[in-house]
């Protein structure tokens, strides 16, 4: 079973007999935590290697449904696949799920994926709830679980998701449990039969609709934010629904799912087989409503920002009266750096004489050419030159390419723009902080993390109108936004705000649902500046030749890369943990503490938990005496989904356990939430996203072929910085999958949207 990202503990407490009931603790549907932030999600990138070694792969027959189906003529399959997709078409044009749905979008609460307001009691009702009656719902929830043979810890995650109603919630619908985390079908099929006996029949209608929204529930932890119609009727054939047509179509009317059609293009039409210009191919796709408003509503955000864009022009006046063009001493217009600077300072001064809202800086085209001929480099330039007059530009490349979103920020910040940058990590803000030029501005820099500057713990703050108060936004490690982040963050910019989105395309993807990154650079519908600096040295060189599909050995006279092999996973756990403790501290001069290893998943022969048990016994052996660490552990905490923090442990005690992070700062974890934590020697590549160390070791087991991908390979790669050592035991596995698996596809519907809504093309 796979380790929950939510910090479930590792094994299911369910015991054998209980006839398939739900599991205390099941986590087999998440990826595994991460460490500085990353979600490891149990999608196609983490491959079976997050599974515990004892398992197989989280569901592999019900959660990845063979879209042609169990079996049968593929022509009849199609035909009724196609007849599906008419009736739920129409479902979804006039049913009572799509005035809902309608409804529920102008709920600014539930646009873009963005959490609502927690009611008292979890339901959306805002009812006050008191703690006894909190209590009494737990116990009546707990009951109910026990009566269908559940674990009663499940009670508090019920009443968090149905509210204080959970235990009638659950009588009425056993099957409702499946909307817990980790509960699998057979677990609910268990649960169902043990409340109500021989009537729990597969073809139940509640069953039914409820594995539809299981299926889509399981296709975004896999990255999908929706699913083609015929790969959730395969799904549900294969979890054993009699009639799964009549299901998807009562789920569409139940509001569980909603339906879209698309018409397909390029390399898709051709493959669909579409040769009529007049009637191009189309598919029918479902999708949860929470991920089909995000997607809706990170469109139109984008969409808004695009066609709200003004862009600044040149003053040719040195005032309102006297119509005369204004210039500097020096000749040049007002429309320079300098003079642009002085404009907005005294346009500031007016409108606080005025008592009225600052007038943004607007500077003409004149001032952006001058700001980017001073640029460092021609592809700083380039992104200037993108970002003066296009509202929304993206930035793509390595490492060493950070410089040019540096330059930027800086010459917006000259510029007069209220300008700011957004990092994954903190580790990704303070090493973009100290980027020339940005190092010579003012401290402190205008970096923050993505989480700081949406929470408006650091950054500008907000407008009365509650939007960031940004001229322009520079978003680093824009391919981890998942849309549901995406759509808050569109959300949080005001019109005309200036958006540039940088990233390393050959990265791992979210861990959220989406491939938003990919997305805007498939559908072109802004300028993308590819930048021409590539990343150094002999890593820089390995590097750039996986992204292009090549695994070959490059020079490094002073050992920056180590190719080691081993015969098995536990040869190369031990290798790893020499490289940390003793090689490349001795032969490098890099201390330990400066080293991380990095491999697939957390379970398996070379997994994080075999690496993190090894390296603990050499560096700081010891008892566990609290919740399983000692004082001097280094500790992966996750503290939401997405988000992970390396931390080392000071000490613990009846109070909790505490933690000290790299910044100085500390913090206790209560008795309770310790077992969320991990140790952090050797991390997830998904958890180390956003973060370099000066020394990394990359560990490829013998069972880890399904997990590797180029993207994978990629990313593991680009995490050290002055050394990189490899160990696998994986043999031919890791060259191809360089060389034949990109990445796996998602499903999205973000392109198609732009397609239809773009107010601009470029």
């Amino acid at each position: 079973m796979t380790d929950a990202e939510n910090g479930a503990p590792e094994e299911s407490s369910m015991s054998p007999d209980t006839g398939g009931a739900v599991p205390a603790q099941a986590s087999a549907e998440r990826g595994p935590v991460d460490a500085d932030g990353g979600v490891e999600a149990a999608g196609p990138e983490t491959g079976p290697t997050d599974e515990d070694p004892e398992s197989g792969p989280a569901d592999a027959d019900a959660a990845v449904p063979d879209a042609a189906g169990p079996g049968g003529d593929a022509a009849d399959r199609a035909a009724a696949v196609a007849a599906l997709a008419e009736r739920v078409r129409s479902v979804g044009r006039s049913g009572p799920g799509a005035a809902a749905s309608s409804a529920d979008s102008t709920d600014p609460s539930s646009e873009g994926g963005a959490a609502p307001a927690t009611p008292a009691d979890g339901t959306g009702t805002g009812r006050v709830v008191t703690d006894e009656q909190r209590a009494q719902a737990l116990r009546a929830t707990a009951e109910v679980l026990g009566a269908g043979g559940a674990p009663a810890e499940l009670a508090t995650a019920a009443v968090s998701v149905f509210g204080d109603g959970a235990a009638e919630q659950l009588r009425e619908d056993p099957w409702a449990v499946l909307s817990l985390p980790g509960v699998r079908p057979e677990h609910a099929d268990g649960f169902a039969r043990g409340l109500l006996g021989p009537a729990a029949g597969p073809g139940d209608p509640r069953r039914a609709q409820a594995l539809v929204g299981w299926l889509l529930e399981q296709a975004a932890l896999r990255g999908h934010s929706a699913l083609e119609i015929g790969e959730v009727t395969a799904g549900l054939e294969r979890l054993g629904v009699p009639d799964s047509a009549a299901a998807v179509q009562a789920a569409v009317l139940d509001g569980r799912a909603m339906p879209f059609q698309e018409e397909l293009t390029g390399a898709e039409a051709h493959a669909a087989g579409g040769e009529d210009e007049d009637e191009p191919p189309t598919r029918t796709l479902l999708a949860l409503e929470r991920l089909a408003l995000a997607e809706e509503s990170l469109a139109d955000g984008l969409v808004r920002l695009m066609s709200t864009f003004v862009p600044g022009e040149d003053h040719e006046e040195a005032d309102g009266a006297t119509g005369e063009t204004e210039e500097t001493g020096d000749g040049t217009d007002s429309g320079s750096a300098e003079e642009a600077g002085a404009l907005a300072e005294a346009d500031g001064a007016e409108a606080d004489t005025d008592a009225a809202p600052q007038a943004p800086a607007a500077p003409g085209p004149a001032a952006w050419e001058a700001a980017a001929a001073a640029a460092p480099s021609s592809s700083a330039a380039a992104l200037v030159r993108a970002a003066a007059g296009s509202a929304l530009v993206l930035h793509t490349g390595g490492e060493a390419a950070r410089a040019e979103p540096a330059a930027l920020l800086a010459s917006a910040t000259g510029l007069g723009l209220r300008a700011w940058a957004a990092t994954w990590t903190d580790h990704g803000r303070d090493a973009f902080a100290a980027l020339a030029p940005l190092a010579d501005t003012p401290a402190p820099a205008p970096v923050a993390t993505l989480a700081e500057l949406l929470a408006g713990a650091t950054g500008p703050g907000r407008s009365p109108d509650g939007m960031l108060a940004l001229d322009l936004l520079v978003v680093l490690d824009a391919p981890l936004l998942d849309v549901e982040l995406a759509a808050t963050l569109l959300e949080s910019l005001a019109d005309g705000t200036r958006l540039v989105l940088s990233g390393d395309p050959g990265q791992l993807w979210s861990a959220g649902p989406g491939r938003f990154f990919a997305d805007l650079l498939t559908a072109k519908v802004c300028p993308a500046v590819a930048s021409r600096t590539p990343d150094f040295g002999p890593i820089g060189e390995l590097v750039s030749g996986v992204g292009i599909g090549e695994l070959q050995p490059v020079e490094a006279p002073d050992k920056e890369v180590v190719i080691l092999t081993a015969k098995d996973s536990g040869e190369a756990v031990h290798r790893a943990v020499q490289l940390l403790t003793d090689s490349i501290p001795r032969a490098l001069g890099i201390p330990s503490e400066q080293v991380v290893l990095l491999t697939p998943g957390h379970g398996g022969g070379g997994g994080t938990r075999a690496l993190n048990a090894a390296a603990k016994a050499r560096l700081n052996p010891g008892p566990g005496r609290f919740a399983g660490f000692d004082p001097g552990d280094r500790v992966a905490d996750s503290p939401a989904p997405g988000h992970t923090r390396l931390a080392r442990v000071v000490d613990g005690d009846a109070a909790g356990l505490h933690l000290e992070y790299p910044d100085g700062s500390r913090r206790t974890v209560a008795p309770a939430e310790a077992q969320k934590l991990r140790h952090g020697w050797a991390l997830t590549v998904h958890q180390a996203v956003g973060r370099h160390w000066p020394g990394a070791v990359v560990v490829v087991p013998d069972d880890a072929a399904a997990a590797l991908s180029r993207q994978w390979v990629y990313t593991a790669f680009g995490r050290g910085e002055r050394h990189l050592s490899v160990v696998h035991a994986a043999g031919p596995a890791l060259p191809q999958a360089v060389a034949e698996r990109p990445a796996a596809p998602r499903t999205t519907r973000l392109r198609a949207i732009l397609a239809e809504n773009a107010a601009q093309e470029y």
